[in-house]
């Protein structure tokens, strides 16, 4: 039987200072049993001789510092997972929420997991399909990969983050495939819509659901998406599974960890957030990957909403750093009615050329990836150009450079949120756009695809 304190000696905020107790570890789980009987649950954060700070995950309301009670569990903070988690929704602690049953698990595992050994790690390499033309043919998505959503205030990441869930596919294999959805700090409605979304369409079937609200206890948010995390990584290396872990909002949590290291006194780093947030943001973003010897893996799509729309804030920074590439949302194709809004220019999957190509996607993909990044970028000058010198002073290659970007755009980037394209689909509607332009342009082609795709499929 754990040995009870009743020594609670301050609680400011999130925080409780307990004395005079023995044999605590650091992140040792504890509970506070308060008068009424009523008990909640808090992790140690610091230990110093025998002074333990430990930080609560819920709220302090009722805490009578005389009467409350603190058990040590001697366990760190754990979730009980099995295969039946799938098609369920949790709360940010683990607990179901949606009227099933509790999950009778398999084993318990610690949320924190274990860091992957570097030489353990298998090399991300084959192609996920997303269904959206302007992440799976310009800045592809490969299995292990750690590829950031870069949003801003009010723009449709939900939506997007809804739709890659749904459709996203590992092709030519029959392996398992599941889906963890972490949603961290939202709105009831945003959360409602997940759910909804994803009961309609069916995705729920191979998903497993975590939901923390804004109303919830920030500590919460802590401890959220590591919960996603651990029920990933017991469903890819112990099941087998290719999982696709969505995070957001990243912001959201970034804030929690601001707000406890503010009621710790801690010396503020960048914009007030904790000068260890790189190492922590590190330390979920390098669960995801594939292990030598291990059929399963773990592809990680975090998102994030920049604060002022500032790329160099902190939180998207550090994410940049941590992770390969990111895919950045545009207000400006957003007021042009372009969905999803993904501006290609300055998005970028380092891992992409390892997941295209002949057995993969198609033979002409690198080709017709390059090319149409350079096309699309010299039609954005010729715009450019347009609005300052009028569309007269623009040579007649700058028109069909300026018509191809605004094809581009329509066509090829908003495809809406129910569209599911086949990378082939994808792909041909490349050439259908590159036939703006006359042969003679296509440099980046070699001759042989735009003998068999350019020429054939024109005639």
């Amino acid at each position: 039987m754990p040995k009870e304190y009743r020594t609670i000696q301050e609680v400011a905020g999130p925080l409780m200072l307990v004395r005079g107790v023995e044999d605590v570890t650091f992140d040792e789980l504890g509970e506070i049993e308060l008068v009424n009987g009523e008990t909640r649950r808090c992790r140690v954060l610091e230990i110093d001789g025998s002074n333990a700070l430990v930080q609560l995950f819920e709220s302090s309301t009722g805490i009578n510092l005389s009467n409350s009670k603190v058990r040590f569990l001697g366990r760190s903070m754990e979730l009980g997972v099995s295969e039946d988690m799938l098609s369920r929704v949790f709360d940010g602690l683990g607990r179901p929420i949606d009227n099933g049953p509790e999950i009778l698990p398999d084993v318990r595992l610690d949320i924190n997991g274990l860091p992957m050994n570097p030489t353990a790690r298998n090399y991300p390499q084959e192609f996920i399909q997303t269904g959206i033309s302007a992440i799976d043919g310009l800045n592809t998505l490969v299995r292990g990969q750690k590829l950031p959503i870069f949003s801003a205030s009010g723009l449709p990441h939900a939506q997007l983050a809804a739709q890659i869930a749904r459709q996203a596919q590992v092709r030519g294999t029959r392996e398992p495939f599941a889906v963890v959805f972490a949603a961290i700090g939202i709105t009831f409605e945003e959360a409602n819509f997940f759910i909804e979304s994803f009961r309609e369409t069916g995705a729920i079937d191979r998903a497993v659901m975590f939901m923390n609200l804004a109303n919830d206890p920030a500590i919460e948010r802590i401890a959220t998406p590591r919960m996603a995390l651990t029920a990933a990584e017991y469903l890819a290396f112990t099941k087998g599974m290719h999982v696709l872990v969505i995070l957001t909002d990243i912001t959201n949590y970034a804030d929690a960890l601001r707000e406890v290291s503010a009621a710790r006194k801690e010396v503020p780093g960048r914009r007030g957030y904790p000068g260890y947030m790189y190492t922590d943001l590190a330390s979920l973003y390098e669960r995801a990957g594939r292990q030598k010897g291990l059929p399963g893996s773990i592809t990680l799509i975090p998102i994030l909403t920049m604060p002022e729309d500032d790329k160099t804030h902190p939180i998207p920074d550090l994410t940049g750093y941590i992770t390969e590439g990111q895919i950045i949302l545009s207000r400006e194709l957003y007021r042009k009615g372009v969905t999803p809004p993904i501006d290609v220019l300055p998005s970028l999957s380092r891992l992409k050329d390892k997941g295209i190509g002949e057995g993969k996607t198609r033979e002409d993909h690198a080709n017709t990836m390059n090319q149409l990044f350079a096309a699309y970028a010299r039609g954005k000058e010729a715009k450019e150009l347009m609005v300052i010198l009028g569309e007269a002073a623009l040579t007649n290659i700058d028109r069909l450079y300026a018509r191809f970007a605004d094809e581009f755009e329509q066509r090829y980037v908003s495809q809406g949120y129910e569209v599911n394209r086949t990378i082939e689909e994808t792909l041909d509607l490349g050439w259908e756009l590159l036939r703006i332009l006359p042969r003679s342009e296509l440099k980046r082609i070699r001759d042989e695809y735009l003998d068999e795709y350019y020429d054939a499929r024109e005639a």
